[in-house]
């Protein structure tokens, strides 16, 4: 049996903490994202994903993830943790710690979808999807990545902290609810900006800190490839930062505090993947591309038409992507103690593994996320009723508003338009008027 190492452990319990924080700073980053009708039942969305997701991994989905079985799924070994106890260690650390510390995971990676569809779902049928996501699309992934005995890992591919497993992941079922549950009313028509940029960049602030624990933590010991991620995680993110801002300037005229947030956000998703696997001047890069590129990337649903209403497409998914593919350029033997990237040696092997690994991965959860949607769609409704979000979703799916003045929306039309779309919206002054 292996020998439980106390830092190592008293790391990763520090570690685990810190990616559960990341659920409620997104909660408060997604949460100044929206309007104002809509605050409450964004922050509820990331909330309910931790309670949700805890259940559904303790029963079954840590066994499929990490169990033993065959290249596609593990085996039902550890149902309900069944055979693990305290002194069951996994490497240098206790088996407990490491599947909690997976389950933080796999909880922001939940939270992270719901940013697609804000403003428009039914809080009742997020409550059915995500437990059965977490099982049917995360946990399989999980272990075709990073289970020993999943293909993509035999094959070599290389995910160190989560660009397959949680950025591409969350990226591409984010696509396919946008899709399922389409856009919200007024896209493309009207502004919806950030209700509370202070929020915002709280939110970061909070998802900044606990990416040490998501990225450092992944290294399962307290040592010096923990040290080398940690200032590669800093790098990216400031890195990522100063490619956005620079976008901004040049192309806007003004740098924003909006893409500041944004900016640190895809330099930390791109490094997710490569920040065991990258130097210092290779997470420079990383966090460089995924800030430049990401930037761009945010008006691609404009151009194609799917309301990806908080980015997870454009910052999540092409983010992930970015630090994929850059591991088969910018790998180097001292972090990997093997596989090299392209330009240190290491020819074109490497960078086609981590392609086809993209492309699979994002397939997946792209076909299992649409047709789990669909089902839930078609049995008990996915999508709010124009009425419904009209008013707002906060009022309507939880009887509360987040400020003191109440609902900042319309109120509900008087009668259906063509295609049901609502015609005769009364202005936000009708109150006003009616209570004078």
């Amino acid at each position: 049996m292996s020998q439980i190492d106390p830092a190592a452990t008293a790391w990763l319990l520090a570690s685990t903490a810190l990616v559960l924080l990341m659920t409620p700073g997104l909660a408060i980053f997604y949460g100044g994202m929206v309007r104002t009708t809509g605050v409450l039942n964004m922050i509820m969305m990331s909330f309910i994903s931790i309670p949700l997701v805890t259940v559904a991994w303790l029963v079954v989905g840590y066994t499929l993830a990490f169990s033993g079985g065959g290249g596609f799924i593990g085996n039902l070994e550890h149902i309900g943790m069944a055979g693990i106890n305290p002194g069951t260690a996994h490497g240098a650390v206790p088996e407990l710690l490491f599947a909690t510390f997976q389950l933080t995971f796999a909880i922001i990676t939940a939270a992270l979808v719901s940013g697609a569809i804000a403003d428009r779902a039914r809080f009742a049928a997020w409550m059915v999807f995500v437990p059965v996501w977490a099982i049917v699309v995360y946990a399989v992934v999980a272990h075709w990545v990073w289970a020993p005995s999943g293909w993509l890992a035999k094959l070599g591919v290389l995910d160190y902290a989560g660009g397959l497993v949680v950025e591409i992941v969350s990226g591409a079922s984010a696509l396919a609810l946008a899709i399922v549950l389409g856009p919200r009313i007024g896209f493309k028509k009207e502004a919806m900006r950030p209700h509370n940029l202070p929020f915002v960049l709280l939110g970061v602030g909070l998802l900044w800190f606990g990416w040490f624990g998501f990225n450092a933590g992944s290294a399962l010991a307290a040592n010096g490839t923990a040290a080398a991620i940690f200032l590669n995680t800093l790098v990216a993110g400031c890195m990522g930062m100063l490619g956005w801002l620079t976008v901004e300037q040049i192309r806007d005229g003004k740098p924003t505090t909006f893409g500041a947030a944004s900016g640190v956000v895809a330099g930390l998703v791109a490094i997710t993947p490569s920040c065991g696997t990258v130097n210092t001047l290779g997470a420079v890069v990383v966090g460089v591309a995924a800030g430049v590129v990401c930037s761009f990337a945010i008006g691609l649903k404009f151009r194609f038409g799917y309301d990806d209403s908080l980015d997870v497409v454009g910052v999540h998914f092409v983010g992930g992507v970015v630090g994929v593919l850059l591991i088969g350029f910018l790998a180097t033997e001292v972090m990997t103690q093997g596989p090299q990237g392209l330009l240190y040696g290491g020819g074109l092997a490497q960078l086609g593994k981590q392609l086809l690994a993209a492309v699979v991965v994002a397939a997946y959860a792209f076909a299992m996320s649409y047709g789990l949607a669909k089902l839930i769609d078609r049995f008990m409704g996915f999508r709010l009723s124009p009425e419904d979000e009209t008013t707002g979703v906060d009022f309507t799916q939880h009887a509360e508003t987040a400020y003191a003045e109440g609902v900042h929306g319309h109120l509900p039309p008087r009668r259906p338009g063509p295609f049901g779309l609502p015609l005769g919206l009364r202005p936000e002054s009708a109150d006003d008027e009616q209570s004078s």
